[in-house]
């Protein structure tokens, strides 16, 4: 298998810039605002799916469940897994996050 890491090069000075715009956001309303500035709403509906396909995917639910119950197509749920998986940790670290704060 493939490691769906794009091999060029995504870290560019905008994408970290974006990063520490993020992180410096500590206030929910804050947060839901510029995300609010920042994306579309289909943006932002695409964004929250990857999420919530993460979160199903981690516990167990099957890709074609997954995509059933989220309107999701096929294609999405087995992206999101092999990120999941395979990707650079981000998912991992923010579904860890969760479960600790349980």
């Amino acid at each position: 298998m493939t490691h769906p890491t794009d091999p060029s090069d995504w870290r560019t000075p905008s994408v970290e810039q974006l990063a520490d715009v993020l992180v410096s956001i500590d206030e929910r309303e804050a947060m839901l605002a510029f995300l609010r500035d920042v994306c579309s709403h289909n943006e932002l509906s695409t964004l929250a799916q990857r999420l919530e396909v993460a979160r199903l995917v981690d516990q167990g639910v099957p890709y074609a469940e997954v995509a059933r119950r989220l309107g999701a197509s096929t294609a999405t749920v087995t992206r999101v897994a092999q990120w999941l998986r395979h990707g650079e940790g981000g998912y991992r670290a923010v579904l860890d996050a969760e479960q600790a704060e349980a």
